[in-house]
C-alpha cells in the first residue's frame, strides 16, 4: 500500500500548515526531506530540503508516531509547515517525486483508520458527521458517534449474542458433556434471555435517527391564497426571501430559507396558496407542490381561517395571522394569534414549533444511530425474535447468526471466529 500524504489542517494560506504522511514508508519519506526524525511523540525543529537539488524548502516541526498507535494504524509523521501556499507546494512537489508516495485521496487517512482497525464503520460515520456539522446539536449527536457510543453499545449486545450463541450451540452440539445440559429447562432460560435480548433491541429502535438532525427539519407555511404566509416566512427569518403583495397567488413556487432555532436546523418552505380552483396552469402546478411539501413536512404552520385539512392535523399549527389588524384582534379558539409586523406570538410559535420537532430527535446524550444503522439493528432484533420463538435449536442458531452477521455490518467488522471463542471460552468443553 503505497505511503500518502496530504494537508490536514485546511486550505493555505494560514499561519500553519500541518501536513501528514502515513504509510510503510513514511519515516523514511520524511527523513529524506528532513535529514533525520526526532524521537517519537517529540517535536523537533528540522529543516526541510529537496531531496534531488539539497534547496532549503522550510523550517519545520516535525513529529514522528510509529504504528500502530496513530490515527491511521500506520507510521505517521506530521510537517508543521509555514502555511503559505507556496511553501505547501514545495513541500508537496518534494514528497510526489518520491516513487513511494501518492496525494491521499479524500477521506484516505480515515479509509485507512478503518481497515487498520483504529475506528470502526460507526465511528467513521460520526466523524463525517462531525466535520459538516453547524449546529450544537449535530455537533454533540456526531461526539458522540465518532467518540464511540454506539460502537460501545454495539459490543456489548454483541457479548450477549456470543452468549446465547454459545449456549445455543453447546446445546446442539455437546449435548453429551457432563457440563452441558440438555434438559427442557435449560432451553427455556435460553429462550426467556433471547427474548430479553430482543427487547432491549426493540428499546432501541423506538429511538429517531440522526438524520432528521443532520439534514434538517421541514417546516412548511401553507393556507389559502393571501393568507400571509410570504410575510410571515420573511419576518422569520428577518429577511426578504418570498415576494409579499396584495396580489393573491402572488407564489407560485415552494421558496425555502435555512434557519438554526435552539441549536435545530430548519428549513422553512413557503407554499403557493391553496386556491380550491384556479385557471391558470403554472399556478395549478404550484398547489400540486404546496400539497407535495405538505406531504413531507414535519410541522405545517398553517395560515388558513378554516379548519386544517384533516390529513396534516396531527402535524399542524394552527395559526390566527395578521393579529395586529383592524377586524382580526384577539385569538380564535385552538389557533395562535400572531402579527408578522409587531412579532407577537412568536416566541410561542418557536416554542410549539421546537417542542414539535423535539420529538423527532434522539433524547440527549443516548446512543444515535443514523438510517443504514437502525435498518440493521432491525435486522439482528428480528433475526433475535424469530430465534427466540423458535423450537429447533439448529434453527435457533442460525437466527443468531443472523443476528450477530447484522451487527458486523453495522460496525464495518467480519469477525467469524468470535462466535467459537465464545463458546469455548465460557464451556469447559475440554476439546
Amino acid at each position: 500500500m503505497a505511503t500518502i500524504y496530504a494537508v490536514s489542517s485546511g486550505h493555505p494560506p494560514a499561519a500553519i500548515a500541518v501536513l501528514r504522511v502515513s504509510g510503510t514508508d513514511a519515516f523514511s519519506v520524511v527523513t529524506a526531506l528532513a535529514g533525520s526524525l526526532p524521537p517519537p511523540r517529540t517535536a523537533r525543529l528540522r529543516s526541510l530540503r529537496d531531496p534531488a537539488t539539497g534547496a532549503l524548502l522550510d523550517q519545520a516541526i516535525i513529529l514522528a508516531f510509529p504504528a500502530p498507535a496513530t490515527a491511521t494504524g500506520e507510521d505517521l509523521v506530521e510537517l508543521h509547515l509555514h502555511g503559505g501556499r507556496a511553501v505547501v507546494r514545495a513541500v508537496e512537489a518534494a514528497l510526489a517525486a518520491d516513487p513511494r508516495t501518492r496525494a491521499a485521496e479524500a477521506g484516505e487517512f480515515t479509509r485507512r483508520a478503518l481497515l487498520n482497525g483504529r475506528i470502526d464503520l460507526t465511528e467513521a460515520e460520526g466523524l463525517a458527521d462531525l466535520l459538516t456539522a453547524e449546529t450544537e446539536l449535530q455537533r454533540r449527536a456526531a461526539v458522540q458517534a465518532s467518540g464511540g457510543m454506539l460502537r460501545r453499545t454495539i459490543d456489548t449486545l454483541l457479548d450477549d449474542i456470543l452468549a446465547v450463541s454459545a449456549r445455543a450451540e453447546a446445546l446442539l452440539d455437546f449435548s453429551d458433556e457432563a457440563d452441558v445440559g440438555d434438559d427442557d429447562a435449560a432451553v427455556a432460560l435460553l429462550r426467556t434471555d433471547i427474548a430479553k435480548l430482543a427487547a432491549t433491541l426493540t428499546d432501541l429502535l423506538v429511538r429517531p435517527t440522526v438524520d432528521r438532525l443532520r439534514d434538517g427539519f421541514r417546516v412548511v407555511l401553507a393556507g389559502p391564497p393571501n393568507s400571509g404566509k410570504s410575510t410571515l416566512i420573511n419576518a422569520l427569518v428577518d429577511r426578504e426571501v418570498a415576494i409579499v403583495s396584495d396580489i393573491a397567488g402572488t407564489t407560485r413556487d415552494r421558496i425555502e430559507a435555512h434557519v438554526v432555532v435552539e441549536g435545530y436546523p430548519i428549513m422553512l418552505t413557503d407554499t403557493a396558496g391553496l386556491a380550491e380552483d384556479s385557471s391558470d396552469a403554472i399556478e395549478r402546478m404550484g398547489i400540486a407542490r404546496a400539497h407535495d411539501a405538505m406531504a413531507q413536512a414535519d410541522v405545517i404552520l398553517w395560515l388558513g381561517d378554516d379548519v386544517v385539512p384533516r390529513a396534516h392535523a396531527d402535524r399542524a399549527i394552527a395559526l390566527h395571522p395578521r393579529a395586529d389588524e383592524a377586524g382580526r384582534g384577539g385569538t380564535r379558539e385552538g389557533r395562535l394569534a400572531i402579527s408578522a409586523r409587531t412579532g407577537e406570538g412568536f416566541p410561542e410559535l418557536w416554542q410549539r414549533v421546537i417542542a414539535a420537532i423535539a420529538d423527532l430527535t434522539p433524547p440527549a446524550d443516548s446512543v444515535a444511530m443514523n438510517q443504514r444503522q437502525h435498518a440493521l439493528m432491525g435486522h439482528s432484533r428480528d433475526a433475535v425474535e424469530a430465534a427466540s420463538r423458535e423450537t429447533d435449536l439448529l434453527l435457533v442458531a442460525e437466527h443468531l447468526r443472523r443476528a450477530r452477521l447484522a451487527f458486523d455490518r453495522i460496525t464495518g467488522r467480519a469477525d467469524v471466529e468470535a462466535m467459537l471463542d465464545a463458546l469455548f471460552g465460557r464451556f469447559c468443553i475440554g476439546k
